[in-house]
């Protein structure tokens, strides 16, 4: 990985393209803690969202969400407003005649895809500000309803600034995508979740030197120690799962062209064991924090109902959780790989699976292998994502004082998933410009 950096770094095109999505990650950065008007400082570094339904998009905006930032949504709204559009696109015939009209259809695809982002970010930003006004028993803003014109004007002035601050992420996103480095969203989720690395370690620290005992030192060790293990091991098993791959063995046929003979060789058709990567996580993530973000601004008893039934530690959210990886991980397949589409071309090519008729029996082969491969990527992701959540239910019902495990997983599959991915895009682009030696 280190090496394709190195070489990726001496082409100036690559140079160019990282240092501008280290400049647009950077200026993100800079963005995710600035505090937006009429915020009570003094109030604001105390709130947390640990163990609520909140606390993955806390998670995925690095922390802005609980400092009121002027990025609080981070690519929450953008994120929702994909899938939505995607879901859409399965639905509406419209729009799925829209998806198969190439670059044009595309351009139309994500305009409706910012407008709903900007729809979102409004309904989002009420939410979040109503939420501040009353969370928690305390009044996070600086002016409370008693004020009248200047509290109703306190809102409108924060809700226009996460709304511009939603829409600056996403014009971030799409620019990485045309002129930088990997996917912009995932980019983003990637900046956000090492920045929050700094907070975990600081916690670590001050949970050692809290101990007033020998017993308390070495306990804490102990904790330290368990969890840098857990934490290389599941490291190392995502790699090994996101690099496996399923290959379904091509033969070609002979074809005499003229005086020349084509064909007759061996390839494979490979298949990711893991072909959804983390996306399955976040629509699951992204579509169970919709109640707690509607009970931002309802209140009353509904949104004690969802603080209690739709927690980190509650079954409900567990169980939701894993109904909606499955869902998604079967949907995203779905949605990016035909299997028709994949047999005609490779019977157009002159090939054939050994023992499988071309055309129809061939397509009916390769679903059936995707089916199972995805079913056991939708393992993968559960054993990732909701393993961590029963521990931290278990640690807290138990009354056990330890950093926050419910997206633990969910943080190292993002990393990891961004980090191959784009080594992978790096290396792709080194091919293309034929750089003998990427590979030495």
């Amino acid at each position: 990985m280190l090496q394709t950096f190195k070489n990726a770094w001496k082409v100036p095109e690559l140079k160019s393209k990282i240092l501008f999505t280290l400049m647009i990650l950077l200026l993100y950065r800079v963005g995710a803690n600035l505090y937006v008007p009429y915020v009570n400082v003094d109030l604001i570094e105390q709130i947390s969202f640990s163990n609520t339904a909140l606390e993955f998009l806390s998670l995925i905006s690095g922390g802005a969400l609980a400092q009121a930032s002027f990025f609080a949504l981070s690519v929450s709204p953008y994120i929702t407003a994909s899938i939505v559009i995607q879901l859409l696109t399965v639905a509406i015939p419209a729009l799925e005649r829209l998806s198969k009209e190439g670059e044009e259809g595309k351009k139309k695809l994500t305009k409706y895809t910012r407008i709903l982002t900007v729809v979102l970010s409004v309904v989002t930003a009420y939410g979040y500000v109503k939420l501040l006004s009353n969370y928690g028993g305390f009044n996070y803003l600086l002016f409370s309803k008693a004020d009248g014109f200047l509290y109703y004007f306190a809102m409108i002035v924060m809700i226009a600034c996460f709304c511009a601050g939603a829409s600056i992420i996403m014009w971030m996103a799409e620019q990485i995508d045309a002129r930088g480095i990997g996917n912009g969203i995932s980019m983003i989720l990637f900046a956000n979740i090492i920045s929050g690395f700094g907070m975990t370690a600081t916690e670590l620290y001050y949970m050692v030197i809290s101990e007033s005992t020998v017993l308390g030192y070495v306990l804490a060790g102990v904790k330290i120690l368990i969890s840098l293990v857990l934490t290389v091991a599941a490291i190392g098993f995502i790699v090994w799962f996101t690099n496996s791959e399923r290959r379904i063995p091509i033969q070609y046929a002979k074809r005499v062209v003229g005086r020349k003979m084509y064909g007759g060789q061996a390839s494979n058709l490979p298949l990711k064991l893991n072909m959804a990567g983390v996306m399955p996580v976040i629509f699951a993530s992204s579509i169970v924090s919709i109640p707690a973000t509607i009970a931002g601004f309802t209140g009353g008893k509904f949104a004690t109902w969802v603080s209690k039934w739709l927690g980190q530690v509650s079954p409900i959210y567990i169980v939701l959780n894993i109904a909606l990886i499955l869902l998604f991980s079967y949907f995203y397949i779905m949605i990016s790989f035909n299997p028709i589409e994949v047999s005609n071309n490779i019977r157009s090519q002159g090939g054939s699976v050994p023992g499988i008729r071309p055309g129809k029996p061939t397509a009916d082969y390769i679903k059936k292998i995707l089916n199972r491969i995805t079913l056991l990527g939708a393992i993968f992701l559960l054993v990732i994502q909701v393993v961590p959540m029963i521990i931290n239910a278990i640690l807290v019902a138990c009354n056990v004082s330890f950093t926050s495990l419910a997206f633990t997983g969910t943080s190292l599959l993002i990393v990891v998933g961004v980090a191959l991915e784009t080594v992978r895009d790096m290396e792709a682009q080194l091919a293309m410009r034929n750089y003998k030696g990427f590979l030495d």
